[in-house]
């Protein structure tokens, strides 16, 4: 049990049979009446995002949300299969689950996913990831005054803004947090 005085950014508990994650929180010390704890808090399951106020001695029961390095393998269109590396069982997730991730994950990369009570309920890509353009518009020459992008689909089809020097066939390094090119390798 921890107390809702203790919430911290990442932390994880049970809540009316539901579990969240802190996004954000703020203790709260009026001058007058009774200290309080805001937190927005995002529901791992669905996604949500919610605001809700605590007394700081509320307890809240910690939920232990397990990370396991898994291994992209394929897709047979509906279900994507994620490896065990110590095991070698096979994991099929949907698309509901690896929804974020799946836009810059190779076969044979590895991502990590998250698993709360034995099911699998979401998939983090690498942070920083390598991949080929496919397809992007020759940048006009001269066209240099300013930073100017360009969007360019990867061979994994997610489209990525960036920079007109850039051409088919470049290697680029993405940041899969916020989907930006980071720089051409």
């Amino acid at each position: 049990m921890i107390s809702a005085g203790d919430l911290r950014k990442g932390t994880t508990f049970e809540l009316d049979g539901q579990v969240y994650t802190v996004v954000d929180f703020l203790h709260v010390k009026p001058g007058k009446g009774a200290a309080f704890v805001r937190a927005k808090m995002k529901n791992v399951i669905s996604g949500g995002v919610t605001e809700t106020t605590f007394n700081p001695t509320h307890k809240l029961q910690e939920a232990v949300i397990e990370r396991k390095e898994m291994q992209y393998l394929y897709t047979d269109g509906q279900l994507y299969y994620f490896m065990d590396q110590e095991t070698f069982e096979q994991i099929p997730l949907n698309f509901e689950q690896v929804e974020e991730a799946i836009k810059f994950l190779k076969e044979n990369m590895f991502a990590v996913i998250k698993f709360y009570k034995g099911e699998a309920f979401s998939v983090e890509a690498p942070n920083f990831v390598e991949l080929q353009i496919t397809h992007t518009e020759p940048g006009a020459k001269g066209n240099t005054a300013t930073n100017v992008l360009k969007p360019a689909t990867v061979e994994t089809g997610a489209v990525v803004p960036v920079p007109l020097f850039v051409n088919e066939g470049d290697v680029i390094r993405v940041d899969t947090r916020t989907g930006e090119y980071m720089e051409r390798v």
